[in-house]
Protein backbone atom coordinates (compact mmCIF):
# COMPACT_ATOMS: atom_id res chain seq x y z
CA UNK A 1 0.00 0.00 0.00
CA UNK A 2 1.59 3.30 -1.04
CA UNK A 3 1.62 6.56 0.86
CA UNK A 4 -1.00 8.17 -1.34
CA UNK A 5 -3.32 5.24 -0.67
CA UNK A 6 -2.87 5.61 3.07
CA UNK A 7 -3.76 9.28 2.94
CA UNK A 8 -6.85 8.55 0.87
CA UNK A 9 -7.91 5.98 3.47
CA UNK A 10 -7.55 8.55 6.24
CA UNK A 11 -9.46 11.11 4.19
CA UNK A 12 -12.26 8.58 3.77
CA UNK A 13 -12.25 7.88 7.49
CA UNK A 14 -12.40 11.58 8.30
CA UNK A 15 -15.33 12.09 5.92
CA UNK A 16 -17.35 9.25 7.45
CA UNK A 17 -16.61 10.46 10.98
CA UNK A 18 -17.92 13.87 9.93
CA UNK A 19 -21.17 12.39 8.67
CA UNK A 20 -21.52 10.48 11.93
CA UNK A 21 -21.49 13.90 13.58
CA UNK A 22 -24.84 14.57 11.91
CA UNK A 23 -26.18 11.27 13.25
CA UNK A 24 -24.83 12.05 16.73
CA UNK A 25 -26.30 15.54 16.94
CA UNK A 26 -29.66 14.39 15.61
CA UNK A 27 -29.68 11.63 18.23
CA UNK A 28 -29.06 14.22 20.97
CA UNK A 29 -32.48 15.70 20.12
CA UNK A 30 -34.17 12.46 21.16
CA UNK A 31 -32.38 11.19 24.28
CA UNK A 32 -34.36 11.13 27.50
CA UNK A 33 -31.68 12.99 29.45
CA UNK A 34 -30.07 15.30 26.93
CA UNK A 35 -26.65 16.79 27.78
CA UNK A 36 -27.81 19.88 25.87
CA UNK A 37 -30.62 22.30 26.76
CA UNK A 38 -33.04 21.09 24.08
CA UNK A 39 -34.89 17.81 23.56
CA UNK A 40 -37.74 16.55 21.43
CA UNK A 41 -40.77 15.26 23.30
CA UNK A 42 -40.40 11.93 21.46
CA UNK A 43 -37.39 10.06 22.85
CA UNK A 44 -35.92 6.65 22.12
CA UNK A 45 -33.30 4.39 23.70
CA UNK A 46 -31.91 3.99 20.18
CA UNK A 47 -30.95 7.67 20.27
CA UNK A 48 -29.07 7.19 23.52
CA UNK A 49 -27.27 4.13 22.18
CA UNK A 50 -26.24 5.98 19.01
CA UNK A 51 -25.02 8.95 21.02
CA UNK A 52 -22.89 7.03 23.48
CA UNK A 53 -21.48 4.61 20.87
CA UNK A 54 -20.49 7.27 18.31
CA UNK A 55 -19.11 9.49 21.06
CA UNK A 56 -16.80 6.67 22.20
CA UNK A 57 -14.58 6.83 19.11
CA UNK A 58 -15.52 9.78 16.90
CA UNK A 59 -13.57 12.58 18.59
CA UNK A 60 -10.62 10.29 19.46
CA UNK A 61 -10.36 9.44 15.75
CA UNK A 62 -10.61 13.13 14.81
CA UNK A 63 -7.79 14.15 17.15
CA UNK A 64 -5.62 11.21 16.07
CA UNK A 65 -6.05 12.29 12.45
CA UNK A 66 -5.43 15.90 13.47
CA UNK A 67 -2.11 14.98 15.03
CA UNK A 68 -1.18 12.90 12.00
CA UNK A 69 -1.84 15.68 9.49
CA UNK A 70 -0.18 18.37 11.61
CA UNK A 71 2.93 16.16 11.79
CA UNK A 72 2.71 15.82 8.01
CA UNK A 73 2.58 19.60 7.66
CA UNK A 74 5.61 20.02 9.93
CA UNK A 75 7.52 17.48 7.87
CA UNK A 76 6.75 19.35 4.66
CA UNK A 77 6.81 22.98 5.79
CA UNK A 78 8.50 23.12 9.18
CA UNK A 79 7.01 24.40 12.45
CA UNK A 80 6.61 27.96 11.21
CA UNK A 81 4.96 26.87 7.98
CA UNK A 82 2.60 24.62 9.91
CA UNK A 83 1.51 27.49 12.16
CA UNK A 84 0.92 29.81 9.19
CA UNK A 85 -1.17 27.14 7.50
CA UNK A 86 -3.23 26.50 10.64
CA UNK A 87 -3.84 30.24 11.12
CA UNK A 88 -5.32 30.40 7.61
CA UNK A 89 -7.20 27.13 7.75
CA UNK A 90 -8.39 26.99 11.37
CA UNK A 91 -8.08 30.31 13.21
CA UNK A 92 -9.42 32.49 10.37
CA UNK A 93 -12.50 30.32 9.63
CA UNK A 94 -13.20 30.15 13.38
CA UNK A 95 -13.12 33.94 13.70
CA UNK A 96 -15.36 34.37 10.65
CA UNK A 97 -17.93 31.64 11.24
CA UNK A 98 -18.19 31.57 15.05
CA UNK A 99 -20.27 34.76 15.46
CA UNK A 100 -22.53 33.87 12.53
CA UNK A 101 -23.19 30.36 13.80
CA UNK A 102 -23.62 31.59 17.36
CA UNK A 103 -26.48 33.87 16.30
CA UNK A 104 -28.10 31.26 14.05
CA UNK A 105 -27.85 28.40 16.53
CA UNK A 106 -28.82 30.62 19.45
CA UNK A 107 -32.03 31.62 17.69
CA UNK A 108 -32.83 27.99 16.86
CA UNK A 109 -32.18 26.86 20.44
CA UNK A 110 -34.54 29.56 21.71
CA UNK A 111 -37.20 28.39 19.24
CA UNK A 112 -36.64 24.78 20.36
CA UNK A 113 -37.02 25.73 24.02
CA UNK A 114 -40.21 27.64 23.20
CA UNK A 115 -41.58 24.45 21.67
CA UNK A 116 -40.58 22.45 24.73
CA UNK A 117 -42.26 24.90 27.11
CA UNK A 118 -45.33 26.03 25.17
CA UNK A 119 -45.72 23.72 22.19
CA UNK A 120 -45.36 26.47 19.59
CA UNK A 121 -42.48 28.09 17.77
CA UNK A 122 -41.62 31.38 19.38
CA UNK A 123 -38.78 33.55 20.60
CA UNK A 124 -38.51 34.03 24.33
CA UNK A 125 -34.90 34.07 25.63
CA UNK A 126 -36.15 33.82 29.22
CA UNK A 127 -37.03 30.17 28.59
CA UNK A 128 -33.38 29.23 28.17
CA UNK A 129 -31.76 27.34 31.06
CA UNK A 130 -29.22 29.20 33.14
CA UNK A 131 -26.42 26.82 32.21
CA UNK A 132 -25.02 25.27 29.04
CA UNK A 133 -25.15 26.51 25.47
CA UNK A 134 -27.46 29.44 24.85
CA UNK A 135 -27.29 31.02 28.31
CA UNK A 136 -25.87 34.29 27.01
CA UNK A 137 -22.21 33.62 27.87
CA UNK A 138 -19.53 33.12 25.18
CA UNK A 139 -19.50 29.50 24.09
CA UNK A 140 -17.41 27.72 21.47
CA UNK A 141 -20.36 25.43 20.60
CA UNK A 142 -19.37 22.47 18.42
CA UNK A 143 -16.48 24.61 17.17
CA UNK A 144 -14.61 23.74 20.36
CA UNK A 145 -12.80 21.18 18.20
CA UNK A 146 -11.31 23.90 16.00
CA UNK A 147 -10.48 25.99 19.05
CA UNK A 148 -8.60 23.19 20.78
CA UNK A 149 -7.00 22.01 17.57
CA UNK A 150 -5.48 25.44 17.00
CA UNK A 151 -4.24 25.49 20.59
CA UNK A 152 -2.60 22.11 20.02
CA UNK A 153 -0.93 23.43 16.89
CA UNK A 154 0.51 26.39 18.82
CA UNK A 155 1.64 24.09 21.63
CA UNK A 156 3.23 21.78 19.04
CA UNK A 157 5.27 24.68 17.68
CA UNK A 158 6.39 25.71 21.18
CA UNK A 159 7.21 22.17 22.27
CA UNK A 160 8.83 21.42 18.94
CA UNK A 161 11.14 24.39 19.33
CA UNK A 162 11.99 23.41 22.91
CA UNK A 163 12.53 19.78 21.88
CA UNK A 164 15.50 20.82 19.79
CA UNK A 165 17.33 21.56 23.05
CA UNK A 166 16.23 18.39 24.83
CA UNK A 167 18.66 15.50 25.29
CA UNK A 168 18.45 12.95 22.51
CA UNK A 169 17.99 10.09 24.97
CA UNK A 170 14.86 11.72 26.42
CA UNK A 171 13.26 12.22 23.00
CA UNK A 172 14.18 8.69 21.93
CA UNK A 173 12.76 7.21 25.15
CA UNK A 174 9.46 9.08 24.79
CA UNK A 175 9.18 8.10 21.13
CA UNK A 176 9.92 4.47 21.92
CA UNK A 177 7.33 4.46 24.70
CA UNK A 178 4.63 5.87 22.42
CA UNK A 179 5.56 3.51 19.59
CA UNK A 180 5.48 0.53 21.93
CA UNK A 181 2.12 1.58 23.32
CA UNK A 182 0.77 1.95 19.80
CA UNK A 183 1.31 -1.65 18.72
CA UNK A 184 1.74 -3.80 21.84
CA UNK A 185 -1.13 -5.66 23.48
CA UNK A 186 -0.43 -3.86 26.76
CA UNK A 187 -0.09 -0.44 25.15
CA UNK A 188 -3.79 0.27 24.94
CA UNK A 189 -4.07 -0.11 28.73
CA UNK A 190 -1.20 2.32 29.25
CA UNK A 191 -2.83 4.84 26.91
CA UNK A 192 -6.16 4.46 28.72
CA UNK A 193 -4.81 4.95 32.25
CA UNK A 194 -4.39 8.77 32.13
CA UNK A 195 -7.84 9.15 30.55
CA UNK A 196 -9.32 7.11 33.41
CA UNK A 197 -7.65 9.38 35.95
CA UNK A 198 -9.13 12.42 34.23
CA UNK A 199 -12.59 10.87 33.83
CA UNK A 200 -12.69 9.73 37.47
CA UNK A 201 -13.32 13.35 38.47
CA UNK A 202 -16.60 13.41 36.52
CA UNK A 203 -19.91 11.69 37.38
CA UNK A 204 -20.09 8.39 35.53
CA UNK A 205 -16.49 8.78 34.39
CA UNK A 206 -17.61 10.80 31.36
CA UNK A 207 -15.60 13.93 30.54
CA UNK A 208 -18.03 16.84 30.09
CA UNK A 209 -16.90 19.64 27.79
CA UNK A 210 -17.72 23.11 29.08
CA UNK A 211 -17.29 24.95 25.76
CA UNK A 212 -15.46 27.82 27.43
CA UNK A 213 -12.91 30.02 25.70
CA UNK A 214 -10.73 29.52 28.77
CA UNK A 215 -8.86 26.23 28.12
CA UNK A 216 -9.86 23.51 30.54
CA UNK A 217 -6.81 21.46 31.69
CA UNK A 218 -8.65 18.08 31.85
CA UNK A 219 -10.03 18.65 28.34
CA UNK A 220 -6.59 19.65 27.05
CA UNK A 221 -4.96 16.56 28.53
CA UNK A 222 -7.72 14.20 27.42
CA UNK A 223 -7.86 15.31 23.78
CA UNK A 224 -4.16 16.17 23.68
CA UNK A 225 -3.22 12.53 24.26
CA UNK A 226 -5.03 11.51 21.08
CA UNK A 227 -3.38 14.38 19.21
CA UNK A 228 0.09 13.32 20.39
CA UNK A 229 -0.72 9.77 19.38
CA UNK A 230 -1.46 11.07 15.88
CA UNK A 231 2.10 12.41 15.71
CA UNK A 232 3.35 8.95 16.66
CA UNK A 233 1.15 7.41 13.98
CA UNK A 234 2.76 9.66 11.36
CA UNK A 235 6.30 9.20 12.65
CA UNK A 236 6.00 5.40 12.59
CA UNK A 237 3.49 4.97 9.81
CA UNK A 238 5.61 2.36 8.04
CA UNK A 239 5.04 -0.06 10.93
CA UNK A 240 1.85 1.19 12.58
CA UNK A 241 -0.44 1.57 9.58
CA UNK A 242 0.17 -1.99 8.31
CA UNK A 243 -0.26 -3.23 11.90
CA UNK A 244 -3.69 -1.63 12.28
CA UNK A 245 -4.71 -2.79 8.83
CA UNK A 246 -3.76 -6.38 9.62
CA UNK A 247 -5.33 -6.39 13.10
CA UNK A 248 -8.38 -4.25 12.26
CA UNK A 249 -10.99 -6.90 13.04
CA UNK A 250 -9.30 -7.87 16.29
CA UNK A 251 -9.30 -4.26 17.51
CA UNK A 252 -12.89 -3.72 16.37
CA UNK A 253 -14.15 -6.88 18.05
CA UNK A 254 -12.26 -6.15 21.26
CA UNK A 255 -13.59 -2.61 21.25
CA UNK A 256 -17.13 -3.87 20.76
CA UNK A 257 -16.84 -6.29 23.68
CA UNK A 258 -15.39 -3.63 26.00
CA UNK A 259 -18.08 -1.18 24.89
CA UNK A 260 -20.75 -3.77 25.74
CA UNK A 261 -19.40 -3.91 29.30
CA UNK A 262 -19.42 -0.10 29.35
CA UNK A 263 -23.15 -0.20 28.64
CA UNK A 264 -23.60 -2.60 31.55
CA UNK A 265 -21.66 -0.27 33.84
CA UNK A 266 -23.71 2.72 32.72
CA UNK A 267 -26.89 0.78 33.47
CA UNK A 268 -25.70 -0.11 36.97
CA UNK A 269 -24.56 3.46 37.57
CA UNK A 270 -27.99 4.79 36.58
CA UNK A 271 -29.66 2.53 39.16
CA UNK A 272 -27.11 2.79 41.98
CA UNK A 273 -24.19 5.24 41.47
CA UNK A 274 -22.45 4.04 44.63
CA UNK A 275 -22.71 0.32 43.97
CA UNK A 276 -18.96 -0.20 43.57
CA UNK A 277 -16.04 1.74 45.05
CA UNK A 278 -14.28 3.97 42.53
CA UNK A 279 -17.19 3.47 40.12
CA UNK A 280 -16.44 6.67 38.19
CA UNK A 281 -12.82 5.62 37.60
CA UNK A 282 -13.88 2.12 36.53
CA UNK A 283 -16.40 3.50 34.06
CA UNK A 284 -13.91 6.03 32.72
CA UNK A 285 -11.29 3.32 32.18
CA UNK A 286 -13.69 0.93 30.47
CA UNK A 287 -15.27 3.54 28.19
CA UNK A 288 -11.95 5.08 27.13
CA UNK A 289 -10.45 1.63 26.58
CA UNK A 290 -13.30 0.95 24.18
CA UNK A 291 -12.59 4.30 22.53
CA UNK A 292 -8.94 3.47 21.87
CA UNK A 293 -9.71 -0.03 20.58
CA UNK A 294 -12.50 1.17 18.29
CA UNK A 295 -10.33 4.03 17.00
CA UNK A 296 -7.55 1.59 16.09
CA UNK A 297 -10.16 -0.65 14.50
CA UNK A 298 -11.65 2.18 12.43
CA UNK A 299 -8.22 3.26 11.20
CA UNK A 300 -7.34 -0.31 10.26
CA UNK A 301 -10.66 -1.02 8.54
CA UNK A 302 -10.38 2.03 6.31
CA UNK A 303 -6.73 1.30 5.50
CA UNK A 304 -7.65 -2.26 4.58
CA UNK A 305 -10.95 -1.85 2.76
CA UNK A 306 -11.12 1.78 1.63
CA UNK A 307 -7.54 2.69 0.67
CA UNK A 308 -8.69 4.63 -2.40
CA UNK A 309 -11.30 7.25 -3.13
CA UNK A 310 -14.20 7.00 -5.52
CA UNK A 311 -16.08 10.08 -6.68
CA UNK A 312 -18.59 9.94 -3.84
CA UNK A 313 -16.01 9.60 -1.07
CA UNK A 314 -13.85 12.32 -2.61
CA UNK A 315 -16.82 14.68 -2.76
CA UNK A 316 -17.81 13.95 0.85
CA UNK A 317 -14.21 14.42 1.96
CA UNK A 318 -13.89 17.77 0.20
CA UNK A 319 -17.18 18.98 1.66
CA UNK A 320 -16.51 17.77 5.22
CA UNK A 321 -15.10 21.05 6.59
CA UNK A 322 -18.21 22.93 5.49
CA UNK A 323 -20.45 20.15 6.79
CA UNK A 324 -18.68 20.30 10.14
CA UNK A 325 -19.29 24.03 10.42
CA UNK A 326 -22.99 24.16 9.50
CA UNK A 327 -24.45 20.74 10.28
CA UNK A 328 -25.82 21.69 13.71
CA UNK A 329 -27.87 24.46 12.14
CA UNK A 330 -29.57 21.64 10.26
CA UNK A 331 -29.89 19.16 13.12
CA UNK A 332 -31.43 21.79 15.41
CA UNK A 333 -33.43 23.58 12.71
CA UNK A 334 -35.03 20.46 11.27
CA UNK A 335 -35.56 19.30 14.84
CA UNK A 336 -37.69 22.41 15.37
CA UNK A 337 -39.69 21.76 12.20
CA UNK A 338 -40.27 18.09 13.11
CA UNK A 339 -41.08 18.69 16.77
CA UNK A 340 -44.88 18.56 16.41
CA UNK A 341 -44.92 16.00 13.60
CA UNK A 342 -47.04 12.93 14.31
CA UNK A 343 -44.06 10.62 14.03
CA UNK A 344 -42.03 8.54 16.45
CA UNK A 345 -38.46 9.34 17.42
CA UNK A 346 -36.83 6.88 14.96
CA UNK A 347 -38.77 8.35 12.02
CA UNK A 348 -37.95 11.91 13.05
CA UNK A 349 -34.29 10.98 13.40
CA UNK A 350 -34.15 9.39 9.96
CA UNK A 351 -35.84 12.37 8.30
CA UNK A 352 -33.62 14.86 10.13
CA UNK A 353 -30.42 12.99 9.21
CA UNK A 354 -31.48 12.86 5.55
CA UNK A 355 -32.56 16.51 5.36
CA UNK A 356 -29.48 17.79 7.20
CA UNK A 357 -27.19 15.76 4.94
CA UNK A 358 -28.91 17.05 1.80
CA UNK A 359 -28.92 20.64 3.06
CA UNK A 360 -25.23 20.55 3.98
CA UNK A 361 -24.13 18.97 0.71
CA UNK A 362 -26.47 21.14 -1.35
CA UNK A 363 -25.25 24.37 0.23
CA UNK A 364 -21.67 23.21 -0.23
CA UNK A 365 -22.22 22.44 -3.90
CA UNK A 366 -23.94 25.71 -4.82
CA UNK A 367 -22.46 28.25 -2.41
CA UNK A 368 -19.05 26.94 -1.31
CA UNK A 369 -17.41 24.45 -3.66
CA UNK A 370 -16.28 26.90 -6.34
CA UNK A 371 -16.37 30.13 -4.35
CA UNK A 372 -14.09 32.17 -2.15
CA UNK A 373 -15.56 30.32 0.85
CA UNK A 374 -14.25 27.08 -0.62
CA UNK A 375 -10.82 28.65 -0.98
CA UNK A 376 -10.95 29.75 2.66
CA UNK A 377 -11.88 26.29 3.91
CA UNK A 378 -9.99 24.00 1.55
CA UNK A 379 -7.09 26.20 0.47
CA UNK A 380 -8.09 26.15 -3.19
CA UNK A 381 -11.09 25.82 -5.44
CA UNK A 382 -12.46 22.40 -6.34
CA UNK A 383 -9.91 19.96 -7.68
CA UNK A 384 -10.26 16.38 -8.83
CA UNK A 385 -7.43 15.36 -6.54
CA UNK A 386 -8.15 14.52 -2.92
CA UNK A 387 -6.38 16.85 -0.48
CA UNK A 388 -4.95 15.14 2.58
CA UNK A 389 -4.99 18.29 4.73
CA UNK A 390 -8.19 19.80 3.37
CA UNK A 391 -10.08 19.53 6.65
CA UNK A 392 -8.58 20.58 9.98
CA UNK A 393 -8.33 17.10 11.41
Amino acid sequence: MNQAGRLHALDNLRAVMMWLGIVLHVAVNHVAQSPLPWRDADTSPVAGLLMISIHAFRMPVFFILAGYFVALLVERRGLGGMVKNRVRRIALPFVIFWPVLLVMMGALVIAFNHLMARGTIGFDPSLLPKHGFGNGTPHTMHMWFLYYLFLFCLLSALIGGAAQRMPAWFKDAFDAAMHGSARSWWGVFVLTAPLALIGAAYPGGMLVLDGSFIPNPPELLHNGLFFVFGWTLHRHQETLLPHYSKQCWWYTAAGGIVFFFSLKLFSMFAVDPGRFPYMDALMAFNYNLAGWLLSFGMIGLFLRYLPRQNRLLRYVSESSYWVFLVHMVGTIGFGVLLYNAALGAPAKMGINIALTTLACLGSYHFFVRNTVVGVLLNGRRHTERAMPAAVPA
